[in-house]
């Protein structure tokens, strides 16, 4: 039952912090496109890929103190930081879990902005399509994002440096 919670755990202990619930929600997707067993459901939402199994499964994880949500006041919004508690490794250290390596790809992702990880979420949402279709598909669902043709070029060389 717990299989589930222990892999995000797992997920926090090797990034050590997340910034951002979007950032987050769009590493967990893009780790799941390069085969990383997380089980969470993802459907299209505002920012591109969603699950909301994820939100509750990190909402269940820091009330049962597992993980620490850190509340930033930006003045006009609010920004969250995650990160793995004392609690958290105990339980991890207690759960065998049969987990690839993923340190290099969740640095990799960790180091990008939202913005990016949200494009290139988008873009594997939509990877069935042609690679044009898929560009098509990103200005036509977030145009207020204006991506450059450069902005794309880049996700498509990160997508097949981290898939």
């Amino acid at each position: 039952m717990l299989t589930n919670h222990a892999k995000l755990i797992k997920f926090f202990h090797v990034a050590t912090k997340v910034t951002g619930r979007k950032k987050l929600q769009k590493i967990i997707y893009i780790l799941q496109q390069c085969n990383i067993p997380f089980e969470e459901k993802y459907r299209f939402h505002i920012y591109g890929p969603y699950s909301e199994e994820l939100t509750l499964r990190v909402e269940e994880l820091c009330n049962l103190h597992f993980l620490d949500e850190i509340k930033e006041d930006k003045g006009h919004y609010y920004q969250y930081h995650y990160q793995i508690t004392s609690a958290g490794n105990d339980f991890l250290n207690q759960f065998s879990l049969d987990m690839p390596d993923m340190e290099e790809k969740v640095s990799l992702l960790n180091g990008q902005s939202s913005r990016f990880l949200e494009l290139v979420a988008t873009m594997l949402y939509f990877a069935d399509l042609e690679k044009s279709d898929v560009e098509a598909k990103v200005h036509e669902l977030k145009p207020k994002q204006k991506y450059s043709a450069e902005e794309i070029a880049r996700a498509w060389g990160f997508i097949d440096e981290v898939i």
